[in-house]
């Protein structure tokens, strides 16, 4: 019997090893277990899924486990971006989701991700009470996807209205429409195919898509994941047709990404601070800031400039949803591209975090080169950032980790650490206000070497210093 670990968001697996109909049914059991020991049998559940290799086929699988189990299950229609199935929960007033999707994970993978009756992550504590209620297989319920339909019990509807008229009343979707830009759009191939030119067709505004066909093999990258290589050729396509921006979705469109006028890439550090500089500036919002420590010193500084609190979690929406929720934090995001806001659901949310982004062009009259000179004008430097990732032979996990419990350096690349902290990953602090962080991947075997710095010439040499204090 496979042993299902759940990570950051839920269990991923390699398709037809362990991702398998019958572990993602004992998973479905499993959280049925969990939902009904806090007395929810009997509430309402939402299932979507992605638009990964047999993702519909795995959702309607959960479904009829969750059926059996006495809830009332909404499938999506069709693959649907993980903020809608997010923001149905709650609009459906349902006691949680499940989502058949593994993101921005490579092509071979899928996953089985679990929401809590506000949309969000659930925490840690909750992840580990799921785990050990997952049976093997002779301790599923089930029941038939037909009959369960025909009873009620599983309703297929389209989640997208209610999403859109929701969305409609945090950003003025019609001054986008009218602005006159040239918007390129890249959904990888994934969930945000169809929905930037659904929002944003009939007025000024121009808006083309790439990618924009289902195919669960992404073609032209490695992975649906909006970072470089993947998004290269979407960038090279933004100065060919001489768009104003590309806006990009990952696999299941929760994480977003940003190319400028000039083919660049805007990296997930200087999008959040942008999207912050958005809120606190141009809307004039207050309220707290939530980041994960892989992401930006610069909201540190915005939190100081505005007068606003900043928290700094973990890594992982399970860390950022439920410090959101206690502080009525106005934005929380993390590294990887995936951004909450207060007044949606506390969940990523990648085509309302690009529609920020755009109504930040439009308000400011600006193009995203512009609009990033403007936010490093205002805190009085500039920040370069990047992140390598190194696999390493699973065998050497622990060699590895304990490698770096023991390390304690006074000084990297000459500069003295003036603090390290320990609590998810190893994050040294450095005397010139810059960072190097390592940190095991929760779903894959390799080990995460970030830094941020205001000096563009030490990025390189950070990583590689983070690399030999991995020994790798």
């Amino acid at each position: 019997m496979t042993i299902i670990k759940f990570g950051t968001d839920g269990w991923r697996g390699k398709i037809a090893e362990d991702f398998t109909f019958d572990n993602v049914r004992r998973c479905a059991q499993g959280f049925a277990n969990y939902l009904t020991a806090r007395g929810k049998r009997g509430g309402d559940i939402v299932i979507g899924h992605d638009r990964r290799f047999a993702s519909r086929d795995f959702a309607i699988a959960a479904a009829e486990v969750m059926a059996a189990n006495d809830f009332r299950v909404w499938l999506t229609e069709g693959p649907t971006p993980t903020p809608v199935i997010s923001f149905s929960v709650v609009e459906r007033k349902a006691a949680g989701a499940i989502n058949i999707t593994a993101s921005h994970n490579p092509p071979t993978d899928n996953g089985f991700k679990v929401r809590d009756e506000h949309g969000a992550a659930i925490a840690p504590e909750g992840l580990l009470e799921i785990e050990a209620a997952i049976p093997p297989i002779e301790g599923v319920r089930r029941t038939d996807f037909a009959t369960a339909q025909a009873e009620g019990r599983i309703v297929v509807w389209d989640p997208a209205p209610a999403y859109i008229a929701h969305i409609s009343h945090l950003v003025d979707i019609e001054r986008i429409k009218e602005a006159g830009l040239f918007i390129l759009v890249e959904p990888m191939w994934g969930n945000g195919i169809g929905w930037f030119p659904r929002l944003l067709s009939g007025g000024r505004t121009r808006v083309v898509e790439i990618h924009n066909v289902p195919n669960p093999l992404f073609p032209e990258m490695t992975r649906p994941e909006p970072i470089p290589p993947n998004v290269d050729v979407a960038l090279a396509k933004t100065v060919e047709l001489g768009a104003d921006v590309c806006v990009i979705t990952d696999g299941d469109a929760d994480r977003m990404g940003i190319g400028d006028e000039n083919g660049r890439f805007i990296n997930q550090l200087q999008v959040y601070a942008l999207l912050a500089y958005y809120l606190l500036e141009v809307r004039g919002e207050r309220g707290a800031v939530v980041k994960t420590l892989s992401t930006t010193s610069m909201l540190e500084k915005l939190g100081e400039m505005y007068g606003v609190p900043v928290h700094q979690v973990g890594v992982g929406f399970k860390y950022v949803a439920p410090k959101m929720l206690e502080t009525d934090a106005i934005i929380g995001g993390e590294e990887s591209g995936g951004y909450a806001f207060r007044g949606n659901i506390p969940e990523r949310d990648g085509i309302l975090g690009n529609l920020y982004f755009l109504d930040l062009m439009v308000r400011k009259g600006k193009r995203p080169s512009e609009l990033l000179a403007e936010l490093y004008g205002k805190l009085g430097a500039s920040y370069h950032y990047s992140r390598l990732d190194v696999t390493f032979p699973v065998a050497r996990r622990e060699e590895i980790k304990a490698r770096l419990d023991r390390a304690r350096p006074e000084h990297i690349l000459g500069l003295r650490v003036t603090d390290i902290l320990t609590y998810d990953g190893y994050k040294y602090y450095l005397e010139d206000g810059g960072w190097l962080l390592l940190r095991f991947s929760g779903t894959e075997p390799l080990i995460r070497i970030y830094c941020e710095t205001t000096d563009e010439s030490r990025v390189q040499p950070l990583l590689e210093e983070g690399r030999k204090l991995a020994g790798l």
